[in-house]
């Protein structure tokens, strides 16, 4: 049976009053829950989306400030101004379901420069500000495919595993400044990116999305039911917090039991 339930709770108690936070792929689904959260904790949110619009009006909801930027262009990452971000969330990624014999090259360079290379380059120019200051966050938004592997996601399990070795490195030379890394590990949230993942999964095996849901994705977890977007932002906001400071170089599972099998 797939439990539908969500027990609700109060936030955790996080102040982030003055700090400047920048989230990727931050319009829509887990970075959109992300900047909320971090803007209600009382942090200056900039979303970082490659769709203008859509960026616009999910900053202006939160009073934030929007940039439009293609992360798979890094030409166009390095030119970003992020001396002053104290808090990085890297959370952009797309999923492309396929067999390896049939998985497009180009689309497997895509989804790593956005998901691996663009991370690195964006903790490459935030970190010596948050050197300069004596404190900072990094929270890549990892999954549970970065501890796990799945058939037909090569790209995607790449991407994923590669963010957990750039986030520990970062938190093992950012530690004696001030600065901790960490990842967050949902199993499926309920996301648009999710819904395309239905569609995929159903094409792949042969199945109706229904069976899909039931069958593939929550078959390995304890607990059977979609991710709430607002869960992984709560331990996003809840690693940037002061109560914190001691966890970096963590990947912190948000996965239903998946990874206790």
């Amino acid at each position: 049976m797939v439990s539908t339930s969500v027990t609700a709770g109060k936030p955790v108690s996080v102040d982030l009053t003055g700090r400047r936070a920048l989230v990727t792929g931050g319009a829509s689904g887990i970075g959109r829950a992300c900047a909320r959260r971090l803007a209600a904790a009382g942090a200056g949110v900039v979303i970082l989306d490659v769709r203008e619009d859509v960026a616009r009006q999910a900053a202006g909801e939160i009073g934030g400030t929007a940039v439009a930027a293609d992360l798979t262009d890094l030409a166009a990452v390095e030119a970003l101004d992020l001396g002053g971000v104290d808090i990085l969330v890297n959370n952009a990624g797309f999923q492309h379901v396929a067999p390896i014999v049939d998985f497009p090259p180009a689309v497997f360079s895509s989804i790593l420069k956005i998901m691996v290379e663009a991370p690195f380059r964006l903790a490459r120019q935030a970190l010596p500000g948050m050197y300069e200051r004596g404190w900072g966050r990094v929270v890549n938004i990892s999954s549970v495919h970065g501890l796990r592997a799945s058939p037909y996601k090569v790209a995607y399990v790449t991407a994923k595993h590669a963010l957990e070795g750039l986030s520990k490195v970062i938190a093992l030379e950012g530690a004696e400044h001030g600065v901790t890394s960490n990842c967050v590990n949902p199993a499926y949230v309920r996301t648009p990116l999710v819904e395309e993942q239905i569609a995929d999964q159903a094409r792949v095996h042969d199945l109706r999305p229904e069976e899909v849901v039931e069958q593939v994705m929550l078959a390995p977890a304890a607990i059977r039911r979609l991710i709430e977007p607002e869960e992984v932002a709560e331990a996003v906001a809840y690693l940037c917090a002061p109560q914190a400071s001691m966890i970096t170089g963590a990947s912190l599972t948000i996965d239903g039991g998946w990874t206790a099998r």
